[in-house]
């Protein structure tokens, strides 16, 4: 395995962190491969939220399920699906365009998740950790407020870095699916009761079939139904209403 090959396979999310900072030549790096990443078209839908402002990251550690450690991390980036820079552009050159709509929202948000994991395999290059904060789609009008967000930009992803402790260094990254379970050839196929079981025995979750329901149901309850979910949804239709047209 090469380097590059090394960091992908050994990162995993970081959420306690030593209290030096990152340098700025760091960062500066961090934020260029931002850029470098694929992005539809050249046109780079995403504007990328420096979170420096202490009041700031304190509300964003409350909004985003009441996580503390966020409002002490060296560095907190938001990645915001932006299709308002384009709009005014056509517009500033007297074009009357449409409005965003549905297709350049999931466009922007590709966009911006792509510069986003960028960023993460750029910092585990660099020996700093990092972790996607998924909860920033809670608390839609806190957040919306906060950032001033605009009503054609979407809070698509926010990560936060730090220098890891020794503690986060040694944990055991969680064991993902075998290849076979996830990899497909040419055409989608739902996979069938017994290898639901057999692919959560290969990743460890469970020692037996037997055990497979309660997991599920356990699972079911502690994230796929838990009130942020509920919540996350909630927020999101909110911000997809921006462009449908509907009345929020």
């Amino acid at each position: 395995m090469n380097e590059i090959m090394k960091s992908i396979f050994g990162r995993k999310s970081v959420r306690q962190y030593e209290s030096r900072t990152i340098s700025r030549d760091d960062k500066k790096l961090i934020l260029e491969a931002a850029l470098q990443a694929p992005t539809a078209g050249n046109q780079n839908l995403y504007t990328i939220l420096d979170i420096t402002d202490k009041e700031l990251k304190q509300k964003l550690s409350l909004y985003c399920d009441n996580q503390p450690f966020i409002a002490q991390v060296p560095l907190a980036l938001i990645f915001l699906a932006d299709c308002r820079r384009w709009y005014d552009s056509y517009q500033a050159a007297g074009i009357k365009a449409r409005p965003p709509e549905e297709g350049d929202l999931l466009l922007a948000v590709a966009d911006a998740v792509i510069a986003a994991q960028n960023t993460v395999v750029a910092a585990e290059s660099l020996g700093i950790g990092s972790c996607y904060i998924g909860d920033i789609l809670e608390q839609e009008e806190n957040v919306r407020k906060a950032l001033d967000l605009d009503e054609y930009v979407f809070p698509a992803a926010f990560v936060v870095y730090g220098c890891p402790t020794s503690g986060q260094k040694e944990r055991i990254k969680p064991k993902r699916p075998p290849l076979s379970f996830i990899v497909q050839e040419n055409h989608y196929r739902r996979l069938e009761k017994e290898e639901h079981q057999q692919m959560f025995l290969e990743k460890g979750e469970i020692k037996s079939a037997d055990e497979y329901n309660e997991y599920i149901k356990n699972f079911y309850e502690r994230k796929y139904n838990s009130s942020f979910a509920h919540e996350m949804n909630r927020c999101a239709k909110r911000y997809m209403k921006h462009f449908t047209g509907e009345k929020c």
